[in-house]
């Protein structure tokens, strides 16, 4: 295994530059989705997103590699605001979110963060790290085309061919190339998928040199905020479950240092700044925590660079609209493995721990946490859906609480 570069570490600018343009192309398909959907400009959310995750660096001081892009979470009730009410509407929801964060910052900044690690013990943290990683399986499954109906043989050797050069790379590379298997493999990807008559460039050819973002004042209308507000209990869930995740990566307990109020401070106050701008909430991106695992480069530095990128990119027209062209399937090739490398994580975590699964309780715990996780199971309250890695971790803590009270763990 190749030596680990630490979060506080600085990198040469010619290796950190394509270090971060590897984890903005990670990121870059489901940021720009999430405002596709919800019908407005990407551009302003690739700003704020940008300046979001500077922001949450450093307030937490600069000690954890995490980008913030735009939470998928809350495109059902978006949606939904916007048809009644307008966007303008939905961004006061948003700014009741990250008013919500900020307050459970306050909150776990007087009661402390030991708590988690009580109803989450290993058996459940291990479990909850691997169903994040399988919970996004099916989405790069269905991108790379391998779950289609009618399987297209060119979407999937796209993504094939894809997964196959970032695999290569990662195995076999030396030196830096070592580093950057994952650019390496969307760049391989598309210029494969541009030889397979897969890229449309009309987009470039229209787009503008330059554009600016467009801003949007929110209105604060409380029906809007009541049907959005919900959301906030899932993306609670998933803050949580995200930092064990890079926890477990980076080899810190970033619960305690930085802590888990800064984090969620960093979040909250992002989102609130992206509400008042006309921005979507954001939220710790999975796609970047596993280019973490797979290039062991945890340098801090390299995930503000990626930030700067985008920012810069929100005011490059054709850039951005090339990098739109990328085809789903070549995201989705290179997704199998990003994705899988977090469940791996999971199953590593509860290997190391050496879990006694001759107690019923941690046998419970794990088995509990992993069906429901990919099983599929949603609950819904309101407007507020619960499913995948949030209704895994709820499912979790409420084991947890009740084995600790009973004294089974």
């Amino acid at each position: 295994m190749r030596e680990a570069i630490q979060v506080d570490q600085k990198l040469p600018i010619l290796q950190a530059l394509p270090l971060s343009l590897q984890h903005l192309f990670a990121m870059f398909g489901a940021n720009v989705l999430v405002p596709i959907l919800l019908g407005i400009d990407p551009a302003i959310v690739l700003l704020f997103n940008g300046i979001g995750t500077l922001l949450y660096i450093l307030i937490t001081k600069k000690m954890i590699p995490v980008y913030l892009g735009a939470s998928s979470a809350f495109i059902a009730c978006g949606q939904l605001v916007i048809s009644k009410y307008g966007y303008a509407d939905a961004l006061g929801g948003f700014i009741a979110v990250g008013t919500a964060f900020v307050l459970v910052s306050a909150i776990i900044s007087k009661v402390g963060y030991k708590w988690v690690y009580a109803i989450l013990p290993p058996a459940s943290i291990g479990a909850v790290i691997a169903v994040i990683g399988l919970a996004l399986g099916p989405i790069a499954a269905r991108m790379s085309g391998l779950t289609a109906p009618v399987m297209d043989p060119v979407t999937v050797s796209i993504a094939l061919f894809t997964l196959a050069v970032t695999i290569f790379g990662y195995v076999f590379f030396k030196g830096f190339l070592s580093i950057i298997p994952i650019l390496v493999g969307i760049v391989s990807g598309y210029i494969f998928a541009v030889c397979m008559g897969q890229v449309d460039f009309t987009l470039v050819r229209e787009a503008p040199w330059f554009s600016l973002p467009k801003f949007t004042t929110p209105v604060y209308n409380p029906s809007a905020i009541a049907i959005i507000l919900p959301v906030a209990l899932v993306c609670i869930a998933e803050h949580i479950g995200d930092l064990i995740v890079v926890s477990s990566v980076v080899g810190n307990d970033l619960l305690k240092q930085p802590g888990l109020h800064r984090s969620f401070f960093g979040n909250g106050l992002s989102v609130i700044l992206s509400g008042f701008c006309g921005s979507t909430p954001n939220t710790t991106y999975s796609e970047n925590v596993s280019v973490l695992a797979i290039t062991r480069i945890f340098s801090v530095y390299v995930i503000a660079g990626a930030a700067i990128f985008s920012i810069v990119l929100s005011f490059l027209g054709k850039f951005s609209a090339l990098i739109r062209t990328i085809p789903d399937s070549v995201i989705g090739g290179v997704s199998l493995l990003l994705f899988g490398v977090i469940a791996t994580s999971g199953i590593r975590t509860l290997m190391e721990q050496k879990i006694d699964y001759n107690k019923p309780a941690n046998l419970v715990l794990t088995s509990i946490v992993l069906i429901v996780g990919v099983s599929g199971a949603r609950i819904s309250i309101g407007t507020a859906t619960f499913e995948g890695m949030a209704l895994a971790a709820i499912f979790a803590v409420i084991l947890g609480g009740v084995f600790k009270l009973f004294k089974k763990i």
